[in-house]
Parts: C-alpha cells; sequence; structure tokens
C-alpha cells in the first residue's frame, strides 16, 4: 500500500471519478435528454433564474449566507460543486502524474533504461494510456445509466421515474 504501483492505481481511479462528476454536474445544467430522470425539463435548461435558486433578494432565512451576499460570492458558491470536483480532478491528476512517474523509472531502472523527468512522464504513452483507459470505462458507465434509466425502472430509488411513469416522462419529478 506504500508502492508508487498502488499510489498511481488509486489517484488514476480518482481521477477518472473526479472529472465524470465534474463533467456531469456542468453538462447537466445545460443539456437534455428527453426521458431521463437526471435532466431537467427544457423550460428549465440552464442556470435558472435568481428567483427559483432562491438567490439574493430571493434567498430565505434559512439560505446560505454566500447564497445571500451576491456578487462574486454568490458566483462562487454557485458554481462551488463542480470548482471542488474540478480541483479534485486535477489534484488526482497531479498525484497520479507523480506516482506513475515513479512507478515508470522504478522499470526503468530495473531494466538499465534512463529515467525520465516529469514532464516527459506526463507527454509519454504510459500516462496517457493509464488516463484514457480509466476515462473511457467512466464514461461507458454513466452513459449506459444515462440510456437505461430512460427505459428501465428500480422501485424506489431516486435515481429511477416510478415505475409507472411513461418513457418520455423527464425530470426527477417523474
Amino acid at each position: 500500500m506504500t508502492s508508487s504501483d498502488f499510489a498511481v492505481d488509486v489517484a488514476e481511479n480518482w481521477q477518472s471519478e473526479y472529472l465524470q462528476f465534474f463533467l456531469f454536474i456542468f453538462a447537466t445544467v445545460w443539456l437534455m435528454q428527453k426521458g431521463s430522470t437526471e435532466s431537467k425539463t427544457a423550460d428549465r435548461l440552464g442556470p435558472e433564474s435568481d428567483e427559483s435558486q432562491s438567490l439574493g433578494a430571493h434567498a430565505t432565512g434559512q439560505s446560505p449566507p454566500w447564497a445571500k451576499a451576491g456578487g462574486w460570492r454568490t458566483a462562487l458558491y454557485s458554481n462551488s460543486l463542480g470548482l471542488v470536483m474540478l480541483v479534485l480532478f486535477l489534484g488526482s491528476w497531479g498525484a497520479q502524474s507523480i506516482a506513475g512517474r515513479s512507478a515508470y523509472n522504478n522499470d526503468q531502472l530495473n531494466t538499465f533504461q534512463d529515467p525520465v523527468g516529469w514532464w516527459d512522464y506526463v507527454l509519454s504513452a504510459d500516462f496517457w494510456n493509464r488516463s484514457l483507459q480509466n476515462w473511457q470505462s467512466e464514461f461507458l458507465a454513466i452513459g449506459s445509466m444515462v440510456v437505461f434509466s430512460v427505459y428501465l425502472r428500480q422501485r424506489g430509488s431516486s435515481q429511477s421515474k416510478p415505475v409507472g411513469a411513461p418513457h418520455h416522462s423527464t425530470d426527477e419529478s417523474g
């Protein structure tokens, strides 16, 4: 558990998860899939109004302070979930590159080859093969979930429409 091989594999997995979350969060603001429980209805696409989001003058007494504040604080708080996922993705990408370079250089030294620098490793096929291999599996998983959720149901799940809802209904309300 203390080896660079273990660290690179863990960081690689975290990287793909946080990339998936980051893209999913920002893409669902603007994209709609008719019939998906994860999709807003067409009249709600985009960031929505301050009133519907309870921001600024429309904030309630129980709203978070930065939702009431306005200006840069509200703008930052309005995108905080996606921004944190982006920071976690970039951090895990950095961790993968450092641990991956260490594991790669260990293999290089074991075969009497010269070690490589960080930048050379980030530009190498080994680094991108590790990254893209994991990314494709994440996108396959989330893509199949989106498509299957239009036609299939799981009774009682917040990720599913009610069992009797028509296939074309969109939005979490069924």
